[in-house]
């Protein structure tokens, strides 16, 4: 399991955090994404993200006032 904090990006993580589940997790592993929540529509992208590219969200919640957390699982290869 490995944690990654995409706060900075701030509504531009998305192709980071779809490289960093495809490149730095490996197959079935499980990565924690920390990102900054404006607007909250971040969170539905995200989701239908890392679903359009075949990976599994396992768990969404807020963090604090501004911050989102989801959980997801890289595909099996």
């Amino acid at each position: 399991m490995k944690r990654y904090d995409l706060r900075h990006l701030h509504d531009n993580f998305y192709d980071r955090m779809i490289e960093l589940i495809e490149t730095d997790l490996k197959p079935k592993e499980v990565g924690i994404f920390l990102f900054e929540v404006g607007d909250f529509s971040p969170i539905q992208k995200s989701a239908d993200l890392v679903k359009e590219h075949g990976h599994e969200l396992m768990n969404s919640l807020k963090f604090n006032e501004v911050d989102w957390t989801i959980v997801v699982k890289r595909k099996g290869d």
